[in-house]
């Protein structure tokens, strides 16, 4: 590694802590007063910066509670652009829904720790923040769209169409896992092979319909 190459390494690890930092910050302030009560202004000086500071970082308040899941944008075409050999699309999207229900994930809303039901309590019933998740969706169908182009063959509206229906499931299972742990359950054995059989249940739904497509 050259002198340069550490430099930028450095300073983007810098970066890194400092959103990092700055969105800790923002969602302890909105867990406890409320998303919509506590303003830009509160959070930089809860974080001790200035706000354009902290817009340089991110430009919309709702990006600072979304960084969060930020690094599960894209999942869906990774998973895609990765999986084995030979291994079909949905098959592979299928194993990797599993494989986190087992691992409780927090994406997949089948996670009891306190301080991530009170964040996606947060985030399911403050309309700001569900306009900005339905952004998140319209960019992960968009590149689930092409890492299917680019590794299946399948183009234009088929290639659209199948990665919505995707995306939209994987929401909605983890909504309904959400609800399961909200409605005063807790993550029990039970609870995850309920949660495995709805996700189940949903990939054989999509694989039904987006079989003749050699997904």
């Amino acid at each position: 590694m050259n002198e340069e190459t550490e430099t930028t390494g450095l300073r983007e690890r810098k970066k890194q802590r400092t959103r990092q930092a700055l969105s800790d910050a923002a969602i302890a302030l909105f867990l406890e007063r409320g998303f919509d009560q506590v303003s830009v202004a509160e959070v930089a000086a809860a974080a001790e910066v200035s706000k354009p500071t902290l817009f340089r970082y991110f430009p919309a308040k709702e990006d600072l509670a979304l960084h969060r899941i930020a690094d599960h944008q894209g999942e869906a075409a990774r998973v895609v652009r990765g999986r084995a050999a030979g291994q079909a699309p949905l098959a592979a999207l299928r194993a990797h829904f599993h494989a986190r229900l087992d691992a409780r994930d927090p994406i997949t809303g089948l996670c009891d720790v306190p301080a991530v039901l009170a964040f996606r309590d947060m985030l399911y019933s403050t309309p700001s923040l569900q306009a900005r998740l339905g952004r998140y969706a319209d960019e992960d169908e968009r590149a689930l769209a092409e890492a299917l182009a680019e590794t299946d063959g399948t183009n234009g509206v088929t290639a659209r169409l199948a990665a919505a229906q995707i995306i939209a499931v994987h929401h909605v299972l983890a909504r309904d896992n959400w609800l399961r742990l909200t409605s005063g359950g807790s993550l029990t054995d039970d609870v995850l092979r309920a949660a495995h059989a709805d996700a189940g249940r949903a990939f054989d739904l999509l694989g039904a319909g987006l079989s003749a497509q050699g997904l």
